[in-house]
C-alpha cells in the first residue's frame, strides 16, 4: 500500500514561530545568518518539470540554486569541497527537487547498488539524503535517498527513530554532465500529509555523501556525531516558506491482490498442492492528518525468509518484522524507546499476530487508525486470527488482537504517552492477556535523552509480581559519550503482544566512551574506547548476570574499523540448559572471560564484510568463534552477492559440538523497479538447508508482481539433503488511486 505519514499540527491552524533568519526576498531563494542557519524561499514553476535528470528547464536558468554545503565528516563545519546546488520548486501536484552536484574527480564516484530499498546502500555510495519536514514541528519528517545511478530508499523519521519502510509514490530520475550528476525528483502533494492550509511553512536539509573522499556535507550544519543521519536532526533544518498547497482532495487507495500457490510438504503429506486466494487492502485519509487503513484475507507469501541464527543462549532469538502491513507507521506503536529484543521488553511486537510456533497463522482481517490530532500521536490496531489445523499435534486457535497508543509532544523536543494492548486466547493460560504502561521521551539540548516507562500486564491466575519498569540516562556525544540504565522485569510480567527475553531481572547498567579526533594523525578519523558493566540479579538478590567489558577501536579516514574488546562475564543457570544436541549444562554459577578481535571493511570495497575471532572460556570449558557478516561482492551495479558465516568450536566438560552457519544472497537488479533475489542458508544446528528465491516487480507504481520458490531440506541424512517443504507462489496487486 502507498503509506502517508501524519504528523503534528496545532489543530488551531496558527502560525508558527519561524526558526533561522528572515526569508529572503525575491529574486533571492536563501538567507544565511552567523551560525549558518538557512531560510530558502520555494519558487512555483508554470509548467510541470520534466523528470529526467537533465536540468533543461528554464527554472535552472533563471532562478538561482541554493549552495552553501558544510562538513559534517571529516573536518566538521568546513565548507564541502564539492558544490552541491539545488533547486526547490512547486506547481498545483507536485513538490520538485533538483540538484547539481559536482565532482572534482568523476571518475572516483562509487555506486554499487541499483534495487530499491536497500537499507545498506547509504554506507558505500555517492549519495543524497533529502529531509522533508512538512509540519514543521522540529521533531519528525520524511526522508529522501537516492545514489547516482537511480537507487532509491524512503522512509520515516519519529523523533530518534527511523523506519524505512515507509514507500510513497513518487518519481526520480539521475543524469550525467561533465563535472559530475544530477537528480531531479517529484513528489505529489497527495503523497504525502502537511499542515492545513494553503500557506506552508517546512523544515528541510540535505546530506550529500562523496564516498571517496568520506566526506559528509549538510545545507546547514548540526551537531558532531550525526553520521548518515545528520539531515535528520529536524531542530536545525532549513525553513522553507512560499510553498502553495492544493485545497485537500479525496484520498483513496484500494490496493487487491491475487495468488496462487504450489506446495509440497513431506510432513503433512502433501504433494503439488494446488491453492489460490485473493484479499485487498484499503486506505483511506479520514483527515488531512488522521489516516485509516483496512485489509481482508492479509497475505504475506511474497517476503522474504528470515535470516538464520544460531542460539548459544538460554534466551529466545528476536527476529525483525517484515510484513508489509505491519511495517508502515510502526513507530506509532513503539513504547519505551525500545526498539530491539535486548533485556527490556517490547510491549508490541508484531510477529506475535499472524505467527505461532514458526507458522503461518491465517489473518482474516484488520484495520489500523494513525496521525495526529493537534499535539498527540494515536494509533489504533485490531487484527482478527482464524484457526490454524494441523496435521499433527492441536489446532492452533484464532485469536483476537488489539492495541492503542497515544503519546504527547512537551517542550521542545520531548513526549509522553500510554500504551494498551489485548490479547483474546491467552497461551500461558486459560483467558486474555493483556498489557498497559506509560512512557516518557525527553531530550534536552543537542545529546541528552532520557527514557523511561512503567507497565503492568494482566493474565488469568496472576496476582502480583506482573509489572515493569526502566530508567534510562544517554548521553551519545561526539567525544564523550555515557549511557546508565535501571532495568526491572518481575517474574509474572507477561506481555503476549510483546517480545519478552527473560523476565525476574533486576538489572543495572553502566556504559562510559571516550572518542577524540586525533589531528595529528591524518589517517585516523577516531579513537574509540568504551567501559561498560552490567549486573543482573532476579527477584531474591540473587546474582543471575554480571559483564564486565572494554572495547579499543580505530576508525580510519577511509571507513575501515578495527577493534579489540575483553569481556569477563558470569552467569548463573538456574536450570538444566540444553545447549547443543546431547549436551546440558548442568545448575550452578559459570564465570568465563573472551577477547574478540573484528576487523569492519569500509562498504564501498567491491568486496566488503565485517570479520570477528573470538576465544576463551564458556561455562565449563572454552570456545572459539569466527564470523564474517555483512559480506557484500559487488559485481557489478545490478549483481552482488552477499555471503555470510558463522562457526562456533565449544569444548565443555559435559560434551563437545560445533555450529555452522552459512548463507549467501545473490541479487541481480535489472531496474531500481524489477530484481531477482536468492536467499541460500545453511544450519548445521537445525540441520537444514534452505532457499528463497524471489522475484519482484513494480510494473507501475504502488502495483506489485511477485513470483517466490521456497525450497527447505534435511540435511540429517547422507548423500543430497532431502526435501521437506516446498512451494512456488505467484502473486499480483495493483494499486488503485481516487
Amino acid at each position: 500500500m502507498t503509506a502517508v505519514l501524519a504528523v503534528p499540527w496545532d489543530v488551531q491552524g496558527q502560525e508558527p514561530a519561524l526558526f533561522g533568519p528572515p526569508p529572503p526576498q525575491s529574486p533571492a531563494v536563501v538567507a544565511r545568518d552567523a551560525e549558518g542557519h538557512a531560510s530558502i524561499r520555494a519558487v512555483r514553476v508554470a509548467a510541470p518539470l520534466r523528470i529526467d535528470g537533465e536540468l533543461t528547464e528554464p527554472l535552472y536558468t533563471s532562478v538561482p540554486s541554493i549552495s552553501g554545503f558544510v562538513q559534517v565528516e571529516p573536518a566538521i563545519g568546513e565548507p564541502a569541497t564539492e558544490q552541491t546546488e539545488v533547486w526547490f520548486a512547486f506547481d498545483d501536484d507536485n513538490v520538485y527537487l533538483s540538484f547539481k552536484n559536482w565532482d572534482s574527480v568523476p571518475e572516483r564516484r562509487i555506486a554499487t547498488e541499483m534495487r530499491r530499498d536497500v537499507g545498506n546502500f547509504i554506507n558505500g555510495n555517492d549519495m543524497l539524503n533529502i529531509f522533508l519536514d512538512s509540519f514543521y514541528d522540529r521533531r519528525n519528517g520524511l526522508s529522501f535517498s537516492i545514489n547516482s545511478i537511480g537507487a532509491r530508499n524512503d522512509g520515516q523519521q519519529i523523533g530518534t527513530q527511523y523506519n524505512g519502510d515507509w514507500n510513497p509514490i513518487w518519481e526520480h530520475a539521475v543524469g550525467r554532465f561533465d563535472g559530475g550528476w544530477t537528480v531531479e525528483m517529484a513528489l505529489p502533494f497527495r503523497s504525502f500529509r502537511y499542515r492545513p492550509g494553503r500557506e506552508q511553512v517546512w523544515g528541510f536539509n540535505v546530506m550529500r555523501t562523496v564516498r571517496w573522499k568520506n566526506e559528509l556535507s549538510v545545507l546547514t550544519p548540526v551537531p558532531a556525531g550525526r553520521g548518515n543521519s545528520s539531515a535528520q536532526y529536524a531542530a536545525l533544518a532549513a525553513t522553507v516558506v512560499g510553498v502553495e498547497a492544493p485545497p485537500p482532495a479525496r484520498n483513496l487507495d484500494i490496493k487487491p491482490y491475487a495468488i496462487g500457490t504450489l506446495t509440497t510438504n513431506r510432513n503433512a503429506a502433501l504433494s503439488n498442492d494446488l491453492d489460490r486466494d485473493a484479499g485487498i487492502d484499503v486506505k483511506y485519509a479520514i483527515s488531512q492528518n488522521v489516516v485509516a487503513d483496512l485489509t481482508y484475507n492479509a497475505d504475506f507469501a511474497q517476503v522474504e525468509a528470515d535470516e538464520q541464527q544460531v542460539n548459544l543462549t538460554r534466551f529466545s532469538l528476536f527476529f525483525p518484522e517484515k510484513r508489509e502491513f505491519f511495517l508502515e507507521n510502526r513507530d506509532t506503536f513503539s513504547f519505551g524507546n525500545v526498539t530491539n529484543g535486548g533485556d527490556a521488553p517490547v510491549l508490541f511486537y508484531s510477529r506475535r499476530i499472524g505467527l505461532e510456533e514458526g507458522l503461518a497463522v491465517p489473518i482474516q482481517g484488520g484495520g489500523r487508525l494513525t496521525g495526529r490530532i493537534g499535539q498527540y500521536t494515536v494509533g489504533l490496531l485490531n487484527i482478527q486470527t482464524d484457526d490454524l489445523d494441523r496435521r499433527s499435534g492441536a489446532p492452533i486457535p484464532g485469536a483476537n488482537f488489539s492495541v492503542m497508543r497515544v503519546r504527547r509532544d512537551i517542550l521542545s523536543q520531548s513526549s509522553v504517552g500510554a500504551i494498551m494492548t489485548h490479547r483474546s486466547q491467552s497461551v500461558a493460560s486459560p483467558g486474555s492477556n493483556s498489557a498497559y504502561g506509560v512512557d516518557g521521551t525527553f531530550n534536552f539540548f543537542n545529546d541528552l535523552a532520557i527514557n523511561t516507562y512503567w507497565a503492568r500486564t494482566r493474565t488469568e491466575g496472576v496476582r502480583r509480581d506482573d509489572t515493569s519498569y526502566r530508567a534510562q540516562v544517554n548521553f551519545p556525544g561526539d567525544r564523550y559519550g555515557v549511557q546508565i540504565e535501571r532495568l526491572r522485569v518481575d517474574e509474572h510480567f507477561n506481555p503476549e503482544v510483546g517480545f519478552l527475553r527473560r523476565p525476574d531481572i533486576r538489572r543495572t547498567l553502566g556504559e562510559f566512551r571516550f572518542s577524540p579526533r586525533p589531528a595529528r594523525m591524518p589517517s585516523v578519523r577516531r579513537l574509540v574506547g568504551i567501559a561498560s558493566i552490567d549486573y543482573v540479579e532476579n527477584g531474591t538478590s540473587r546474582v543471575d548476570a554480571r559483564e564486565q567489558s572494554g572495547e579499543f577501536a580505530v576508525e580510519f579516514l577511509n571507513a575501515d574499523r578495527v577493534s579489540v574488546t575483553y569481556t569477563d562475564q558470569y552467569e548463573f543457570i538456574p536450570r538444566p540448559f540444553n545447549i547443543a544436541r546431547g549436551v546440558t549444562v548442568p545448575v550452578g554459577g559459570y564465570g568465563w572471560q573472551n577477547v574478540r578481535l573484528a576487523f569492519n571493511s569500509r562498504p564501498q570495497r567491491m568486496m566488503a564484510a565485517n570479520f570477528s575471532f573470538e576465544h576463551g572460556t564458556f561455562y565449563s570449558g572454552d570456545r572459539t568463534a569466527f564470523s564474517a557478516s555483512r559480506g557484500r561482492l559487488a559485481l557489478t551495479p545490478q549483481i552482488s552477492i552477499e555471503p555470510t558465516y558463522s562457526v562456533n568450536r565449544v569444548k565443555l566438560l559435559e560434551g563437545n559440538f560445533t555450529t555452522h552457519l552459512a548463507g549467501s544472497r545473490l541479487t541481480y537488479t535489472l531496474t531500481p523497479w524489477m530484481f531477482t533475489s536468492a536467499l541460500v542458508q545453511y544450519n548445521s544446528a537445525a540441520r537444514s538447508l534452505s532457499a528463497n528465491v524471489r522475484f519482484r516487480w513494480e510494473y507501475q507504481p504502488g502495483s506489485e508482481l511477485f513470483v517466490v520458490y521456497n525450497d527447505e531440506r534435511d540435511t540429517r541424512l547422507s548423500g543430497f539433503p532431502e526435501l521437506t517443504t516446498r512451494a512456488f507462489i505467484v502473486k499480483i496487486n495493483r494499486l488503485f488511486r481516487f
